[in-house]
C-alpha cells in the first residue's frame, strides 16, 4: 500500500503507545499535547480544501477514511455547530477499553475543520468513545 503523498503509513498501535507513555508524563495535559498535533496537521489539511464549509467538510472527512482514520459521518453542519462521528477509530480500537475519550488527534484535526467551516475559533469535545464502549466516538463543537 503506497500513501498518499505527505502521508506515512504508521501502525496506530505506535501512535497509542506514544499517547500512552505521554500521558504517563504528563497525566491529563497530555490530551491537549495530542489534540495540538491533530490541530497542526488538520490546518495543514483543510488549508488544502476550496469550496464552501460543507464541501471542505465533506472531502476532509472522506480523506480521514481513505488514510484509515475510521468511518467518518457528518451529523450537523450548520453556521454555529459541527458535529461528526466516527466508526471503527483505529485509536479507540489501538488504546483498549478506557474510563475517558482517547481520540486526541482526531479531536485536534476536527478543531482545524471546525475553525475553517465555521469561521471562528471552536473547541470540539469527544462526546462518545468507542474505547468507552460507545458504538461510534461522536465531537461536537463548542462554543
Amino acid at each position: 500500500m503506497t500513501p498518499p503523498p505527505g502521508y506515512i503509513l504508521i501502525r496506530p498501535e505506535t501512535l497509542v503507545g506514544v499517547q500512552k507513555a505521554i500521558e504517563a508524563a504528563l497525566g491529563s495535559r497530555a490530551a491537549e499535547c495530542l489534540a495540538a498535533g491533530g490541530r497542526a496537521g488538520g490546518a495543514k489539511a483543510t488549508a488544502a480544501l476550496d469550496g464552501d464549509a460543507a464541501g471542505r467538510t465533506r472531502r476532509l472527512l472522506s480523506a480521514g477514511r481513505e488514510i484509515g482514520w475510521g468511518d467518518f459521518a457528518l451529523e450537523r453542519l450548520t453556521p454555529t455547530a459541527l458535529v461528526v462521528s466516527v466508526a471503527g477509530s483505529p485509536f479507540a480500537r489501538a488504546y483498549g477499553a478506557a474510563s475517558e475519550p482517547v481520540c486526541h488527534l482526531t479531536r485536534g484535526v476536527l478543531e482545524a475543520l471546525a475553525a475553517v467551516v465555521l469561521e471562528r475559533p471552536a473547541a470540539m469535545v469527544e462526546t462518545a468513545c468507542a474505547a468507552m464502549g460507545a458504538e461510534r466516538c461522536r465531537f461536537e463543537s463548542m462554543a
